[in-house]
């Protein structure tokens, strides 16, 4: 949904640092919503950048997949930019980014740790998040730069804010996860298991 809203409508060439289920679930969503031909991954793990990369060419209108051994080759041509690891410094040197990239960073929830560096916060001509009060406690990305936050989500989703206004703007989306999500989620998975007869019930003492 972010970058749905805050991605330029060309986005083509996707930069992905981290290797695992989150990294994998951010890149599949940005595929949903974007032409995706191209991808930058690094990950601490070779291994796991290899694996990724091996199941990502078996997807459905695979994308291209480069292994590559930099930070700055990851975001050096990226359209879309993906931070999902555990990392507690910044992973690249915001003056890398183009104008007009989109940034998404889902991996650290912990006011002294962050993804990205300062100058990217300062360059985001668009600061979003999936919940104010939540970042403001638990994102270093936000809280180590003082940032001002422009939106959560929800108020782009409703219109009550903006999302991307050009496409020069930086956009940067930070996620730390909100509860009731969870809840919602796994209402609809046992609404459905329950219609289909699936599962076990257990009662609980």
């Amino acid at each position: 949904m972010a970058a749905d809203l805050l991605a330029r409508q060309d986005a083509k060439t996707v930069g992905v640092f981290g290797a695992g289920v989150q990294a994998r679930a951010q890149l599949q969503a940005v595929m949903a919503v974007r032409d995706v031909t191209s991808v930058n991954l690094i990950s601490r793990k070779q291994a796991s950048a290899e694996q990724l990369a091996a199941e990502i060419s078996e997807w459905i209108d695979a994308p291209e997949v480069n292994l590559v051994a930099t930070p700055h080759a990851v975001v050096q041509d990226a359209d879309i930019v993906i931070c999902a690891t555990t990392s507690g410094t910044p992973l690249f040197d915001g003056n890398a980014l183009l104008l007009g990239t989109h940034i998404t960073a889902v991996g650290t929830f912990v006011p002294e740790k962050r993804e990205v560096d300062t100058e990217t916060i300062r360059r985001a001509h668009r600061i979003v998040v999936d919940s104010r009060e939540d970042c403001l406690a638990e994102a270093g990305d936000l809280i180590i730069p003082n940032a001002e936050i422009d939106a959560e989500i929800g108020e782009i989703i409703n219109g009550d804010k903006p999302g991307r206004q050009s496409d020069d703007e930086i956009t940067f989306f930070k996620s730390v996860g909100v509860a009731v999500q969870d809840v919602v989620a796994a209402a609809a998975v046992l609404a459905e298991a329950e219609a289909k007869g699936l599962g076990t019930e257990c009662v609980f003492y």
